[in-house]
């Protein structure tokens, strides 16, 4: 039986290593925060792993949160958690014999606390290579796709055309 793939990503520390996401993040964090679960979503669509993006509210007020967004489990440690300690516990909770975790940080002490766990780790570098293959791959099955799909008998706007997209992807 194959064993299932589970992602945890440490949300703020890949947003602080990705260049793309670190311009962003300067000027708006929240919108940071987004296009990083939007990567990841594309990443889950590819992969069929199940991704669990967390966010350090370490220094928020709040109770922990967990919200669903483009399929992706995105979580809001609690106010007195960071985002290395749920992930810890994340490692333990969800490992079993069937289940593979991987954990995607740069935080050298981290990676070294969930490999003792039996999670594997994934450095933001190598996260963001991996991802422009994705990317890369869709992108060129989409073209391999629009080449080959017959041409509607309905002429469509790009606006429409955008639109009825949007509505296939489920946003």
């Amino acid at each position: 039986m194959k064993k299932k793939e589970v992602l945890l990503v440490d949300g703020y520390n890949i947003i602080g290593a990705w260049p793309e996401l670190q311009r962003l993040k300067n000027e708006q964090l929240e919108e940071a925060r987004n296009l990083l679960v939007e990567r990841m979503a594309e990443y889950k669509a590819y992969t069929g792993w199940r991704v669990i993006v967390v966010f350090d509210a370490y220094l928020m007020r709040g109770i922990e949160s967990k919200v669903k967004q483009h399929d992706v489990e995105v979580l809001f440690t609690r106010e007195s958690e960071t985002a290395d300690e749920r992930i810890e516990k994340l490692v333990s909770e969800l490992g079993h014999k069937r289940t593979q975790i991987h954990v995607a940080t740069s935080d050298y002490t981290e990676q070294w606390i969930i490999f003792a766990q039996g999670a594997l780790r994934k450095s933001a570098r190598e996260l963001e290579i991996e991802m422009k293959e994705i990317l890369t791959s869709i992108s060129g099955k989409v073209k391999g796709y629009e080449n080959k799909r017959p041409i509607s008998r309905i002429p469509l706007t790009p606006e429409v055309a955008e639109l009825f997209e949007k509505l296939r992807r489920g946003e």
